[in-house]
This record gives structure tokens, C-alpha cells and sequence, in this order.
């Protein structure tokens, strides 16, 4: 097909980057909630992975700042809210949980999840919310 068929298109532009944010944005909450409700302990759990990149200090508040980054980055995200900080800190956290999976012998099936959304956020963090976002605004 020609791309002619497509232009018209580029005037959804700001609604598709809405719609991502939204569908991303609650994935992240419903993510990112049951991980903040877990505590100290869960927070400890998760936070060990940063001694993959030699930080072997303060688990529990690295575990929080990764729970934090899903629940309040996912928020974030639906308001698009200070949305490239929220981009750049969930981008983070995939890159994170990408390198603990693959680290674990994980097959691609167990670490493609975490890939594609570091991917997907990296784009978002160049792309901006669009016009349809608290930021645009």
C-alpha cells in the first residue's frame, strides 16, 4: 500500500500516544501495586537484583524505588504527568528485570516481557505524552 493511505493518520498521533499511555500506564499500576504492598520484605527481594551491577547496599530502598517506579511511573504515565522522568525511571526498572532474568538462565520467553517494555519506554521518552497529556498542556 502506499504511504498516501496513511498520512492522513498523522493527525491521531496525540490520541495513539494517549491510548499507550493508558493501556501502559494501569499494566504498570496493576503491576506496581501488589509489589508496594509486599513491604520491606518483598522490597529486600526485589532490590537484590541491582547486585547484578554491583550495588549491594540498601536492597529494601532499591526494591522500593523499583516497586515506586512501577506504581507511581504508571500513574505518572496515565496523566503524562512528568512523563520522561517516568519513562526514564520505568526504562530503568525494565532494564533491570530484563538483566535479572537473563542472569537467572531464563529463556527468551522469560525475558522478552521486560525487553520489549524497556524498548517501548525508551521510545516513549523521545516521543514526549503528546498534546492529549497534563504535560502538553
Amino acid at each position: 500500500m502506499s504511504t498516501a493511505v496513511f498520512a492522513g493518520l498523522d493527525k491521531f498521533k496525540d490520541f495513539g500516544l494517549l491510548v499507550l499511555r493508558l493501556g501502559l500506564g494501569v499494566a504498570f499500576v496493576l503491576h506496581g501495586y501488589p509489589k508496594m504492598l509486599g513491604g520491606p520484605e518483598r522490597w529486600e527481594q526485589l532490590g537484590q537484583v541491582m547486585d547484578l551491577v554491583g550495588i549491594r547496599f540498601y536492597p529494601v530502598v532499591w526494591g522500593f524505588l523499583a516497586a515506586f517506579a512501577e506504581l507511581g511511573g504508571g500513574i505518572l504515565m496515565i496523566l503524562g504527568l512528568l512523563f520522561r522522568p517516568a519513562a526514564l525511571l520505568l526504562f530503568a526498572t525494565m532494564c533491570m528485570a530484563t538483566a535479572f532474568h537473563i542472569s537467572k538462565g531464563d529463556p527468551f520467553s522469560g525475558w522478552a516481557h521486560p525487553f520489549e517494555m524497556a524498548a517501548v519506554f525508551f521510545g516513549l521518552l523521545l516521543l514526549g505524552p503528546g498534546r492529549l497529556s497534563v504535560d502538553g498542556k
